[in-house]
């Protein structure tokens, strides 16, 4: 049934999104460096490789700049237009390919790339490794603002994310695996919606009460016989 949803959803949005995406598609291959999508790797079920779509935001050499695949508060290797587009997630909408063919599905765990992957808990990335990564889901929710945390840090960027947010966000995962069912993600897709609009909002707390806090009490992966 969730595939047939992916389907469903993925071909609506392509074809509703359309009218909109070409003239961004234009703007994009005419500024910045020509480019109008981005294919970054990122980890799927199983451990596998796959090339996740973005329209291009950032520059195209970024891996290679920097703080690599981490970006910070107003990141120097965005595009003029990137900025808006990033803003409204409007850079994330060609991921419906990857939920068309099948490496991605709306709700669940957002597809890490294999250095970020590294730093979650054992625990998260055995349970994460055995999920189809989402287009949204309550770590993407709850962090949506993940630049501003990293800004705020005293740490560096890299042991900010390794210190503060992976083990959290772990933590979100590790409880959508034992929460998620069809009313759980319609929860997740209104949220989404919702904190486009209003990113300071904190109605998720309302929404999903028992959401593990930071620094609380850890998680429990779902055993081998809870799977399916």
């Amino acid at each position: 049934m969730k595939r047939c949803i992916d389907i469903v959803f993925s071909l609506c949005v392509i074809a509703l999104f359309l009218p909109l995406a070409l003239p961004i598609m234009v703007v994009l291959r005419f500024t910045g460096e020509g480019k109008v999508f981005y294919r970054q790797p990122r980890l799927g079920k199983g451990g596998q490789l796959f090339k996740m779509y973005k329209f291009a935001t950032m520059l195209e050499d970024s891996p290679n700049i920097g703080p690599g695949d981490i970006t910070l508060k107003d990141d120097p290797r965005v595009l003029p237009l990137g900025k808006f587009l990033r803003k409204f997630k409007i850079n994330e909408v060609p991921q419906v390919i990857n939920i068309l063919k099948g490496e991605m599905t709306l709700v669940g765990p957002r597809p890490l790339t294999p250095r970020t992957f590294g730093m979650y808990p054992d625990d998260a990335k055995q349970q994460l490794a055995t999920m189809v990564p989402g287009l949204t889901g309550i770590g993407s929710i709850i962090f949506r603002d993940e630049e501003t945390i990293i800004a705020q840090s005293s740490k560096p960027f890299l042991e900010c994310y390794r210190d503060e947010i992976a083990p959290y966000k772990g933590e979100l995962e590790l409880w959508y695996t034992r929460n998620q069912n069809a009313w759980v993600d319609l929860k997740i897709v209104f949220l989404t919606a919702w904190m486009v609009f209003s990113p300071q909002s904190t109605i998720y707390d309302v929404i999903f009460p028992d959401l593990p806090r930071r620094g609380g009490p850890r998680v429990a992966p779902l055993s081998q016989e809870g799977e399916t």
